[in-house]
């Protein structure tokens, strides 16, 4: 039943019988028999049909909470024997915010000098992308905001605090101060991450609180693009100080914190909520926590 549940998961996610079969390496006609098979042993019908994909009865909604649960157990399973003969190998699948993407190799780095037959992939995602993920088996941890927006059932591990600077060229209006304001900041040429990202909620909420908006002249979801404006001298941008410096925060640039209010948001580690964890998923949420007091000894 394992395989028919892990194609009812793709079909949920994907909404689309045709996708839901590509990626799971099969034919449509046999997704769809799966999937009729699983509704006869259930006793239940899990997809509204039409001519096309219709989305899930109240009974799908239901049966697909418990198959995301038992397939996750499944997989936990097959993982914990095989990391008890073969030590942690594999592939990990991760996701991040575009602002915590310089962070990711504080984590990735220490843990596979650890673990050396381990391998990577990740992807740039909004948040709510990230819990998606995760919930959808798409990934196996995420990097994301933990303070700012509910979360859900995950399991988090706090990674740092991120600050907000003004990130400008030197010359520039207000690049010479030691501080500047929220409101100052809305008069300036902005370039930001697009608003699906809770970065920029984030700020356009500080802004908000001080009693101004902005429209930027600029819109990007990629902060090396952002950076790249800054850099020509033209530009100003919003970012946390850690990113700048990662990104190459040197003359002529500048980073001036921004105040009133002085706003910090916790960044972190975070994990679908199940016990027990894979063996990766628990050796990583540990490494995140030794990360966390490198980067704080490292402030």
């Amino acid at each position: 039943m394992i395989d028919k549940l892990e194609f009812f998961i793709a079909l949920a996610r994907e909404r689309h019988f045709g996708r839901a079969a590509e990626e799971m390496g099969v034919t449509q006609p046999t997704l769809s028999a799966a999937i009729k098979q699983l509704e006869d042993q259930l006793g239940v019908m899990l997809v509204q049909r039409g001519s096309r994909f219709q989305g899930l009865t109240p009974e799908g909604q239901r049966v697909l909470e418990w198959a995301r649960r038992i397939v996750g157990d499944a997989r936990t399973m097959r993982e914990e024997m095989r990391a008890a003969t073969r030590g942690l190998s594999g592939h990990v699948r991760m996701a991040a915010i575009p602002t915590a993407l310089a962070m990711v190799p504080w984590l990735t780095t220490p843990f596979r000098q650890k673990h050396p037959e381990v391998t990577f992939s990740v992807i740039s995602c909004t948040s709510l992308q990230v819990l998606s993920r995760l919930e959808n088996f798409d990934i196996d941890i995420g990097i994301t905001y933990l303070d700012n927006e509910p979360l859900g059932r995950v399991t988090a591990v706090p990674l740092y605090s991120e600050r907000y600077q003004l990130i400008t060229a030197a010359g520039n209006r207000f690049s010479d101060r030691k501080t500047v304001t929220w409101a100052e900041v809305a008069d300036l040429p902005l370039c930001l991450l697009t608003p699906d990202m809770q970065n920029r909620r984030i700020i356009n909420k500080h802004l908000e609180e001080a009693g101004t908006s902005v429209q930027p002249t600029l819109e990007s979801n990629s902060m090396i693009l952002l950076f790249s404006h800054i850099r020509t001298g033209k530009w100003a941008s919003i970012m946390p100080l850690n990113l700048a410096e990662m990104l190459g925060l040197s003359e002529p640039i500048r980073a001036i914190p921004i105040v009133e209010p002085d706003a910090s948001h916790l960044v972190g580690v975070v994990a679908a909520e199940r016990e027990p964890h894979t063996p990766m998923v628990s050796a990583l949420l540990y490494e995140a926590g030794l990360a966390a007091e490198n980067f704080a000894r490292s402030r």
